[in-house]
């Protein structure tokens, strides 16, 4: 499932690096991708900051620590995850089973980005200028592409490429949707709260907020504590945004896309529902290898 808590500034960068491994339990190259990670998410990193010598030793040094913790806290923690999903598969669900998950795999990734915070703030202390200018740029970067695929297509583009990647997800793992599904789901884009412009203000303003932390720490001299103290804060408000008009369109989004899955999911025939169940068996082989490696 897809949630609302996205990793999408600077300073989340550290602890979605590790949580990315973890949303990569939905993905085909589930062992190869984790145990890659470090590397893989080094260049990611890189990308946004522009390491120098120094930094990139210890950032691979990092990276490589915060996942065998991953590893050893939070996989067993999505292993029991999946394996519940695996025997909610056979039968049908309601959308509170749904969001049940969804808020299991939030406090994953949230633990995840908390474990990341003291990395992160040795990280903020020694960003030069042009780091800052680099992080900046990637933001721009960042916010064209996002233009290019949402804001400059028209409504009905954007519930056609809503659709396509509603069906690519669905059919990786039911299998084939019938017609009668394929409507539903286009039901499900066309009346969709989801507003692209309104995500575009949040990714921005926590793109601001996480350059004014950066800028206000960045060769300060500040007490590392201090500054991972903010970092958690900052990993606290994206999952958990304050109140206000942000906090009730994501959960009002949350809670429409627990109720789709649901209405998909109990739409689905016995054999889709087993092929669910087998590629979830799979996903929890998977992860046990993972947790099994030393």
């Amino acid at each position: 499932m897809r949630l609302p808590f996205t990793c999408g500034a600077m300073l989340a960068k550290f602890g979605c690096a590790l949580a990315l491994g973890a949303s990569l339990i939905g993905c085909s190259v589930v062992k190869l991708a984790y145990n890659n990670l470090p590397e893989v998410g080094y260049w990611w990193l890189d990308s946004y900051v522009d390491f120098n010598g120094a930094q990139s030793l210890r950032v691979k040094e990092q990276l490589a620590q915060l996942l065998e913790r991953h590893r050893r806290k939070e996989l067993p923690r999505l292993l029991a995850l999946v394996e519940k999903a695996e025997r909610l598969a056979v039968a049908d669900v309601t959308p509170a089973q749904v969001c049940a998950a969804s808020d299991e795999l939030r406090d994953s990734l949230l633990a995840t980005a908390v474990d990341a915070a003291g990395p992160g703030a040795e990280l903020a202390l020694g960003l030069g200028d042009a780091q800052l200018q680099h992080i900046e740029g990637k933001y721009a970067k960042n916010n064209a592409d996002y233009a290019s695929d949402w804001l400059e297509r028209s409504v009905d583009d954007q519930h056609r490429k809503r659709y396509d990647t509603f069906l690519e997800r669905s059919e990786d793992f039911y299998g084939t949707l019938d017609e009668g599904q394929r409507k539903l789901l286009r039901q499900m884009a066309d009346r969709s709260i989801f507003d692209p412009r309104r995500v575009d203000a949040e990714r921005r303003q926590r793109q601001r907020e996480s350059l004014d932390i950066l800028r206000r720490f960045a060769n300060s001299g500040a007490r590392p504590s201090e500054v991972q103290a903010a970092l958690v804060a900052y990993a606290r408000r994206i999952a958990q945004p304050p109140p206000g008009p942000w906090r009730e369109h994501q959960q009002a989004l949350l809670q429409e896309s627990c109720g789709n899955i649901a209405r998909l999911h109990n739409a689905t025939r016995p054999a889709q529902r087993e092929q669910a169940a087998r590629r979830l068996q799979a996903y929890a082989q998977d992860i046990r290898d993972l947790i099994a490696v030393h």
